[in-house]
């Protein structure tokens, strides 16, 4: 360990501290002098200060950093302008976004409709308690760890040969030509989705599992009553009254799609044509040293991730 590492951990245990405790005694000096009427709104402003000022450098300032750097060149240095920005649409990345918006068209909508038509048929079966929780399981893993679980199921072989692969294996089995997933250019990112929506299925299940729990009783009997069929009743009752979790469901998997990463560096790592924004990313800021390029990519993804936030903050806040 070097001087300045143990400088550092001093810092942090001691001196760290320290300055809190001494900010707490000015804050309860800073009490006292105020009238008696005002001394718990101003106490709680002050104990407050510190925590809100060191989250928000925590927070603010990489991300000044990293804009500022978006406007610099490969080594962070000097100012280029908006030749990142541009970079990051050129053609020579068009193939990355074009890979992305599959993520975003795809995965989205299949984990959606799968959750929901999950959530819809295990509702009141006896051993729904049971379904859910194989369909969380894939949840209690990681994405790297679900992505090495997948490289064994799509390892391929050519047909006639002995397979490693489980689906090529089965396909083997049936006499059908055994498939390169992960090696085709032509169906290898929508093989990475299937694994994305593999580990995000389960979740989405449990959230319109709860609201569909949730909805009137009353109103599903007054439907029936009226002579309407289950999915008359599902598609005019209950699907407006879980409309805003179906809403939550939805941008949640928007955003992880925007920032899917770890799949798609564990299985191919961009290859075959299945690079995506987030992976070309680290390629530039930790292979290419392009620091430039990769703050670039990093304020767009932030920029594209924004509205779907400020979305889904603002569903939050109605459900309340």
């Amino acid at each position: 360990m070097g001087s300045s590492d143990i400088v550092t951990a001093v810092t942090g245990v001691v001196a760290v501290p320290a300055a809190v405790v001494l900010w707490l005694v000015i804050a309860e000096r800073i009490v006292t002098a105020v009238p008696h009427r005002r001394q718990e709104s101003v106490r709680a402003w002050l104990w407050l200060a510190l925590p809100v000022v060191l989250a928000g450098g925590i927070l603010l300032y990489p991300l000044i950093q990293t804009f500022a750097m978006s406007f610099q060149g490969p080594d962070g240095t000097g100012f280029v302008g908006l030749q990142n920005y541009a970079w990051v649409f050129s053609e020579g990345v068009l193939p990355v976004l074009l890979n992305n918006l599959a993520w975003l068209v795809l995965l989205p909508a299949t984990t959606l409709l799968l959750g929901l038509a999950l959530a819809a048929l295990a509702d009141g079966v006896r051993y729904e308690w049971l379904i859910r929780t194989v369909m969380l399981l894939p949840m209690a893993i990681s994405f790297a760890a679900a992505a090495v679980i997948w490289r064994l199921m799509y390892a391929y072989q050519p047909s006639g040969a002995d397979q490693l692969g489980t689906l090529n294996a089965v396909l083997d089995l049936l006499g059908a030509d055994t498939v390169a997933f992960l090696s085709d250019p032509t169906i290898a990112t929508f093989s990475l989705i299937a694994v994305g929506i593999w580990m995000s299925t389960g979740l989405a299940m449990v959230m319109l599992s709860s609201a569909i729990k949730n909805v009137d009783s009353s109103t599903l009997e007054a439907a029936q009553l009226d002579g309407t069929g289950p999915f008359g009743a599902f598609w005019h009752v209950t699907l407006p009254q879980i409309a805003p979790t179906v809403s939550v469901v939805y941008t949640t998997q928007v955003i992880f799609s925007l920032k899917v990463f770890d799949i798609v560096y564990t299985m191919t790592n961009g290859a075959f044509n299945t690079d995506v924004i987030a992976n070309r990313m680290y390629s530039e800021l930790f292979r290419a040293r392009e620091y430039g390029h990769a703050a670039a990519i990093a304020i767009v993804l932030l920029l594209a991730a924004v509205p779907v936030i400020v979305a889904n903050v603002r569903q939050f806040r109605a459900e309340r």
